[in-house]
């Protein structure tokens, strides 16, 4: 509905809008133009409706709604947001570029219940996805949509005008990164993904190429981290949780994924390091690396009696493939059992949706990636989310996270708020919420016959030119 710019600031984008003096009363106006696939007007309805479904997931949107008084479409242009007091986030967390952004689709697409996946891939952007091509785990393609009416102005971040110069697109999955390397060299291909692609070590075999254009995006640092199940034994124990975190380094982490010091660094904050709230406070055995024997102690207080962790590991995913080995090495060596599971990314993605026993096909812990623009603010870090039932995987019941939140939330001064960060910070390494593993970037590799790709953070198609 709206996008953030290069700067990272809210701007218009399906709507216009405008705010009320007393900061209650959110007034978006539908622009010209809009139309979804499959040739219908996007109207109010649909977007009040896919608003809804958004916000049931997301954790920024659950925020949101805990504030909000009424969502209104008084008529087909208009979406009317009254709020019960002031956020200053509101805006932020409706433009997010990813991690569960707001994607407006039909009201009929929307009515899916939030909990299932939907079939009907009705959008409205620049490209549509041609479904008669679509191949699950082989490639994924779309093609320009004639009707889309862009936006006036220039192209800036993920705003501006959406103007498409290809007429297809096509994801081709290529687990094998040797074997994309190759198809890039030889121009089989004119794009790898930098999140989850393009591994340092492979990069000479690119670099000398006048053909090729390694860089690296803007914005696009990642945080890598490990979620725990907060439902099930063994990590039900807050001290076994400690006693996991504390036998955590992220150095040989981090070293695993990338292996180029020159492409990470150690940093144990919870909203990232060198961003507006993030802080270090609490974290030194994760940077350091020196919580071994503590972990081992807590182990024994804690009367742990071996129960397996059972740990999901993805090994069709280059930029999540090494950390679960990695991590569940270091919880060996504090005295945990550990179960590695292996299984393609897919699958773990709908295992880690189950609230199913360890035994019993559900799981205990799992490695995942954001980037740091993603979880820099605490209302959208979904790791940050202590709502039980409704949190993120691993559904932590935390009244105090949201306490915290919901302080963060009223407060506008940003010296204040960077306060309550640090406050969230000892909050959630506490109680881990999560196990930082550090954060990192990797390049992206494209033909030098690809001309002005946007440099965003999320890799996007529009505005890019390609030679013959």
């Amino acid at each position: 509905m709206i996008a953030q710019d290069a700067a990272l600031q809210p701007r218009p984008q399906m709507a216009d809008w405008t705010v009320s003096e007393d900061g209650r009363v959110y007034t978006f106006h539908l622009r010209d133009g809009l139309k979804f696939h499959d040739g219908a007007e996007v109207t109010s309805a649909d977007v009040v409706a896919s608003i809804r479904r958004w916000a049931q997931k997301d954790a920024g949107g659950q925020v949101i709604f805990e504030r909000t008084e009424t969502l209104d479409a008084p008529d087909a242009r208009t979406i009317v947001w009254t709020l019960q007091r002031p956020m200053p986030s509101m805006l932020a967390i409706l433009s997010k570029q990813s991690s569960l952004p707001l994607f407006i689709m039909p009201a009929r697409v929307a009515a899916t219940p939030a909990d299932e996946a939907i079939t009907d891939y009705t959008g409205s952007g620049p490209f549509r996805l041609v479904t008669s091509e679509f191949q699950p785990g082989v490639s994924v393609t779309y093609e320009k949509f004639a009707d889309y009416v862009p936006r006036p102005e220039p192209a800036d971040g993920l705003a501006g005008g959406k103007v498409v110069h290809v007429d297809r697109v096509k994801w081709i999955n290529m687990p094998d990164i040797q074997t994309a390397v190759g198809a890039i060299s030889s121009g089989e291909i004119d794009y790898i993904d930098y999140i989850e692609q393009m591994p340092v070590d492979l990069l000479p075999l690119v670099e000398g190429d006048p053909n090729i254009i390694v860089e690296n995006r803007a914005n696009s640092e990642m945080q890598t981290m490990a979620r725990m199940n907060f439902t099930h034994p063994p990590f039900d124990n807050p001290q076994i949780r400690k006693a996991a975190l504390a036998a955590v380094s992220q150095a040989p982490v981090l070293a695993a994924i990338v292996g180029d010091q020159r492409y990470y660094r150690t940093c144990g904050a919870v909203l990232g390091c060198n961003t507006t709230y993030g802080s270090e406070d609490d974290s030194a055995s994760l940077t350091e690396g020196n919580g071994l024997q503590y972990a081992k102690d807590l182990l024994k207080e804690a009367g742990y009696d071996g129960t397996p962790v059972v740990f999901l590991a993805p090994t069709d995913n280059a930029s999540l493939a090494t950390q679960p080995v990695t991590v569940a090495q270091m919880l060996r060596n504090a005295g945990f059992t550990v179960e590695l599971q292996s299984m393609d990314w897919q699958t773990l993605v709908s295992r880690r949706a189950s609230q199913a026993a360890p035994a019993d096909g559900g799981w205990n812990m799992f490695v995942t990636n954001w980037m740091v623009i993603d979880i820099a603010n605490p209302i959208t870090n979904a790791m940050l989310n202590g709502n039980g039932n409704d949190a993120w995987f691993g559904w932590p019941d935390d009244e105090v996270i949201e306490a915290l939140k919901a302080n963060f939330t009223d407060t506008e001064a940003v010296e204040d708020r960077q306060k309550i960060g640090a406050q969230i910070q000892s909050h959630a390494i506490d109680n881990v919420l999560e196990v930082p593993l550090g954060q990192y970037t990797l390049p992206q590799a494209r033909r030098a016959t690809i001309t002005d790709m946007i440099d965003a953070p999320t890799p996007v198609f529009w505005n890019l030119n390609k030679a013959e």
